[in-house]
């Protein structure tokens, strides 16, 4: 079961060590290259999480794989994390932890879905726009789905815009639904 509280008070407890070390950038890329590694490695997730599995060899394969790949302080951080079977708070840890830093470097997410994928121009001046929009560094996700038709959804934060033509669809499928207008012949 996922705890947002502790992984919170892993992630800033990191966070706050990371930056006395002035290694913040640093743990940050070893950071990212774990969880894009657990992400990729359905096998490494299951081993990871089983409880089954003893300690000792999920720090001995822990070890055989990301020894010497990463900064000390989150080898060891992460080395901890498993020595005090939190395995299951991983992902969560680290999502955490790139809150804290995109907070701290004022970077925001931005969401953007379309009905087919976008040009690297678009896509740029896009991002162009909403960093201008929201005085922030955007890094930008985007998802496809052809349901839309056509048009775009944006999610920053708490902020949602929906130009695309499903919603205009639904929209007028709702008004024509509560028009009391009836034609008589």
């Amino acid at each position: 079961m996922k705890n947002p509280k502790l992984s919170s008070r892993y992630a800033k407890a990191l966070f706050d060590f990371a930056g006395e070390k002035n290694q913040i950038e640093e743990v940050y890329g070893d950071l990212k290259l774990f969880a894009d590694t657990l992400r990729q490695s359905r096998e490494l997730q299951v081993l990871l999480r089983n409880p089954v599995v003893e300690s000792h060899q999920k720090h001995h394969i822990f070890t055989s794989v990301f020894n010497g790949t990463m900064h000390d302080i989150t080898y060891q951080f992460l080395d901890l994390l498993l020595r005090k079977r939190r395995e299951p708070a991983l992902d969560t840890i680290c999502e955490e932890f790139f809150k804290m830093y995109n907070s701290a470097n004022n970077i925001k997410t931005a969401t953007i879905t379309t009905a087919q994928p976008l040009s690297d121009t678009l896509r740029d001046k896009i991002v162009t726009t909403l960093a201008e929009q929201f005085h922030a560094t955007i890094q930008l996700r985007q998802v496809v789905d052809p349901e839309l038709i056509g048009g775009f959804i944006i999610k920053v934060d708490d902020y949602y815009f929906d130009y695309s033509v499903l919603a205009k669809i639904n929209k007028l499928k709702q008004e024509f639904s509560q028009n009391s207008f009836q034609v008589q012949f």
